[in-house]
């Protein structure tokens, strides 16, 4: 059982490493927390985005994504949930420009606040779903076990090859934002930016199909 090649985990892990280094509402998200609020509330952000992940690896094992690659409506539905909350971000974003940088870690019901936000952000895009179903199907291997299993063992090992790339983004972000805390006009601007930026990609997730 999960009898795989060498040549078959080179191209697996090519393949994921090249997807993690992807940007996306949900590295972007990781970014403005690290940005905003520093490596706390980035890593954060992080779980809370590998939890949302996490729900579309199920999905596609159980089968469950093949609906959005079938019903217009359903994907339409989470589309427009995504796209609104990304703008919902962004405008967040906007508002809260210009304030000082908090000084403090991120208390625990902010705590809990982020890692939520983070999970909606990867759960409701369902171009991830869409990409979790062409993309793990080509993994599995014939005889090697169920096929619901090496979609799930797939799906997960992706996430762990995001353990590998975004703490050290994280870190550098918030390293780098941590010598800004005392300027309140680049703070401003780089709220801006971020808010910008969700904004954006919450209107291509609006526009986007299903192929």
């Amino acid at each position: 059982m999960f009898s795989y090649s060498v040549a078959h985990w080179a191209a697996f892990f090519t393949a994921a490493l090249l997807l993690n280094l992807t940007p996306g509402p949900d590295m972007a998200y990781v970014l403005a927390h690290s940005l905003r609020r520093g490596r706390r509330a980035g890593f954060v952000a992080m779980g809370g985005v590998w939890t949302g992940a996490f729900v579309h690896v199920v999905l596609a094992a159980l089968g469950l994504s093949a609906v959005l690659a079938s019903s217009a409506a359903a994907f339409a539905l989470v589309k427009y949930l995504g796209a609104a909350y990304l703008v919902w971000l962004g405008i967040q974003a906007w508002r809260a420009s210009g304030e000082a940088m908090p000084q403090t870690p991120v208390a625990a019901v902010s705590a809990r606040a982020t890692f939520g936000r983070g999970v909606l952000v990867a759960a409701l895009n369902p171009k991830v779903a869409m990409f979790f179903l062409a993309f793990l199907p080509q993994f599995v291997v014939p005889g090697a076990g169920p096929v619901a299993a090496q979609l799930f063992l797939h799906g997960c090992l992706i996430i762990v090859v995001a353990a590998f790339v975004e703490p050290p983004m994280v870190w550098f972000a918030a390293t780098f934002a941590q010598r800004l805390r005392s300027n309140v006009r680049v703070q401003r601007w780089l709220d801006r930016a971020l808010g910008s930026l969700f904004i954006a990609l919450g209107a291509r997730l609006a526009v986007a199909s299903r192929t």
